[in-house]
């Protein structure tokens, strides 16, 4: 009897125990979820994404910025170097060269 016993109490304080432990975990569970903690989860989670996308587009900009600066100095026509004009043209042409020996 004593047998009986024993192991129906052990039986009793296992299961009391499992019980407890299991109800301890929803209850987490539903405060985890409520509507108050996740609207608080998804108002924090959309203003680092903001933050993120704000930060990601001056990134860019000044990316984009920097890219077509260096793109318009090596696209740039070189600068043309000073001439002397003789009568509007410009010294060492054809016309010039030939008017001088004739």
């Amino acid at each position: 009897m004593f047998k009986r016993t024993f192991w129906f109490g052990t039986g009793v304080t296992a299961g009391f125990g499992g019980a407890m432990w299991i109800r301890r975990r929803l209850q987490r569970a539903v405060h985890r979820y409520a509507p108050g903690r996740v609207q608080a989860g998804v108002t924090t989670s959309v203003r680092r994404l903001g933050t993120d996308l704000r930060t990601a587009l001056r990134d860019g900009r000044h990316a984009m910025a920097d890219r077509e600066a260096q793109l318009r100095s090596e696209l740039a026509p070189p600068a043309r170097p000073a001439t002397a004009h003789a009568g509007g043209r410009r010294a060492g042409t054809r016309r010039s060269e030939h008017a001088r020996h004739h």
